[in-house]
């Protein structure tokens, strides 16, 4: 066998054979193609978030960041594009629900100043923080019981305890984890959000709701901002004001949930974004002891709660982040394959189903308590 890089001895007479001579033609040309950059698939999570923002103008009542999963999700299955996302496009959309994701999570701050929060009352605070630790903690545990592979369990108790899919990304950046258990629980937390939607305005009045408790039961008990304004909207401008701002206070423990991962990741030694605890050059990684994008996240609040920016740049920031966290869902889309989530389908949706029950029922006990 020649040696890498050695021209290959011939003897007179000798002809060459076609096929060698193909395949090593073949060969340099592959390894002269260079690999694809994130310029296509950031194009592609471009096109979703565009395409998502023309089905929330065509039907308001679907939130653009459930729109950007649901086409994230068809691209990377329909046959004129799968194989682009999977290809070229692979990079880029990758790139986008990760970094896109972190940047929307920092500008998600801005949405929140500690004046709201301290408005809200002592008991409407305990109720949240009663809400998300037995939240995170019964679906946690289901998940675990329940067999569910890799990090499905501590993502889907995120989402349905703090913001949906915008925590999934969070807490999954902070843990290192596997892109398909990011996607799988992000899915299935906008799925069953997207069902709240519908489901929730029902019980109004059969809950024996006035339209504040309305607002509060859906801000405890919803996973994300655009899902928890659609529910709450159908009952009016109070309880949509109550939902968002008990939301918010939700959203604000995103940080030291965030952190928390991250400093147990560091206890157990890391991962690496390959999983392994190396990153691709081969030397261990440990992740920060806090994430940069939560301590932005929290420098945005506290930007926010200092009033140093005028309301114009605030709406403009909201814009920005819905885009960019759009963007973020469209990549995270097209990393679910629906064939890999049927195999587990029945447990993932079993623990959607309990966690449901869970933060629904404990938030309404709450909002009856507080009331």
């Amino acid at each position: 066998m020649a040696l890498l890089g050695e021209r290959p001895r011939r003897h007179a007479g000798d002809r060459p054979s076609p096929a060698p001579l193909a395949a090593s033609s073949a060969s340099s040309a592959s390894a002269r193609r260079p690999a694809p950059g994130a310029l296509p698939g950031l194009a592609l999570a471009g096109c979703g978030t565009a395409a998502a923002w023309g089905v929330h103008l065509l039907l308001p009542g679907v939130p653009v960041l459930t729109a950007a999963v649901v086409l994230g999700i068809a691209a990377a299955h329909l046959p004129w594009t799968k194989r682009l996302v999977a290809d070229a496009g692979r990079p880029g959309l990758s790139l986008a629900g990760r970094r896109l994701m972190r940047a929307g999570v920092v500008l998600l701050g801005l949405e929140l100043g500690l004046g709201d929060v301290l408005g809200l009352g002592w008991a409407t605070v305990g109720l949240v923080l009663v809400v998300v630790a037995a939240t995170f903690s019964g679906t946690l545990w289901l998940g675990r019981r329940l067999g569910l592979p890799g990090d499905q369990p501590l993502l889907v108790a995120a989402g349905y305890s703090i913001c949906g899919a915008s925590a999934i990304g969070a807490v999954g950046q902070a843990r290192g984890s596997d892109e398909r258990d990011t996607a799988a629980s992000v899915a299935l937390v906008t799925l069953c959000g997207t069902l709240a939607i519908a489901v929730l305005p029902l019980l109004h009045h059969p809950l024996g709701l006035d339209a504040s408790g309305f607002g509060r039961w859906v801000g405890a008990g919803v996973h994300d901002v655009g899902q928890v304004v659609a529910a709450a909207q159908t009952a009016g401008p109070v309880a949509l004001r109550e939902a968002v701002v008990v939301k918010l206070m939700r959203v604000l423990l995103l940080a030291p949930l965030v952190a928390a991962v991250a400093v147990a990741a560091v206890r157990r030694g890391g991962r690496g974004r390959r999983g392994d605890g190396r990153a691709p050059g081969g030397a261990v990684r440990r992740p920060a002891p806090v994430p940069l994008f939560v301590a932005g996240f929290l420098a945005a609040v506290a930007v926010r709660t200092a009033g140093l920016l005028p309301s114009g740049v605030l709406g403009a920031a909201a814009t920005v982040r819905e885009i960019v966290l759009a963007a973020a869902l469209v990549g995270l889309g097209s990393a679910v394959h629906l064939p890999s989530l049927a195999r587990s389908g029945g447990r993932l949706a079993l623990l959607g189903a309990g966690a449901w029950v869970v933060v629904a029922g404990v938030s309404y006990a709450g909002v009856l308590l507080t009331s």
